[in-house]
């Protein structure tokens, strides 16, 4: 029975996201072409056309994103699981990073647009990756300070006692350890973000264009699907079916590659 229950379970949470990936293939699979993928958009009325500025954009917004938020999120979760137990820095710090959790990514988007685009630059690449990396903080933040609370305190210890350094044991015993799980934690807030529209309407904005220049409006992938479900063209709404299949490969393929390559190399630290 409990075993029943337990592949019952499992596929009740996968068969949500099974529907979902069936239905875009449906929808979708049939305006994926090459043009698709080395075009960009028509304009409006005309059919045809692609996404290649988008799926680029999306790709520079994701690469600065991760720049931005997986370092000092895996490096405040360091500090609140090892440096910071139990003092009012690390209590404020973790107080903030589950407020962050829970704020609407709409405000995300219209916070860093008055802090950063208003008063320092128009929109571009580099305020959209800003808004994502802010939003993938919190997330890496309290993944990596859970995992690295659940690696046996005596593995600490046997570091100590054999003279490494604090820092040390930190670095290359304690956050080795608990890498699968920073990795899954870091993965969830990619692709948390990746599909993100709210933020970057008020930072990134849009390019109908090719663009990748940091300092300029880029498009990216959920804009575009947005731009086209409200359009009243069904050629635009085809390609946004197209648009949401290969977002949603995209990062099941990253989350795949990094955990395949990650988890080899774990294992053969592991050997």
């Amino acid at each position: 029975m409990a075993t029943g229950l337990a592949v019952l379970s499992t596929g009740l949470v996968v068969a949500p996201l099974v529907a979902i990936f069936v239905y875009l293939i449906y929808k979708g699979a049939s305006s994926l072409n090459f043009a698709f993928f080395t075009q960009i958009p028509k304009p409006e009325g005309e059919v045809g056309g692609g996404m290649a500025n988008a799926i680029a954009g999306s790709g520079v917004l994701l690469g600065l994103a991760s720049a931005i938020g997986v370092p000092i999120g895996i490096a405040g979760g360091i500090f609140l699981a090892e440096f910071g137990r139990g003092t009012k820095l690390a209590n404020a710090v973790r107080f903030t990073a589950d407020v962050l959790n829970g704020v609407p990514s709409i405000v995300m988007g219209v916070a860093v647009y008055g802090l950063i685009v208003t008063p320092a630059m128009p929109f571009s690449a580099l305020s959209g990756g800003v808004a994502l990396g802010i939003m993938m903080i919190p997330t890496v933040t309290r993944t990596t300070e859970e995992m690295l609370l659940m690696v046996p305190h005596a593995v600490r210890e046997a570091a100590l006692a054999l003279g490494v350094p604090n820092w040390r044991s930190v670095l290359s015993i304690t956050v080795k350890t608990a890498s699968p799980g920073i990795i899954t934690g870091c993965m969830l807030a990619f692709a948390r973000v990746a599909g993100e529209t709210a933020p970057l309407i008020f930072t990134a904005f849009g390019n109908s264009n090719w663009s990748v220049a940091l300092n300029r409006p880029i498009s990216a992938l959920p804009l575009e699907i947005y731009r086209y479900a409200i359009s009243p063209y069904d050629d635009q709404h085809r390609q946004a079916w197209a648009a949401a299949l290969v977002l949603v490969i995209l990062i099941v393929t990253a989350v795949s590659l990094v955990r395949f390559v990650t988890g080899r190399g774990v294992l053969k630290g592991a050997s």
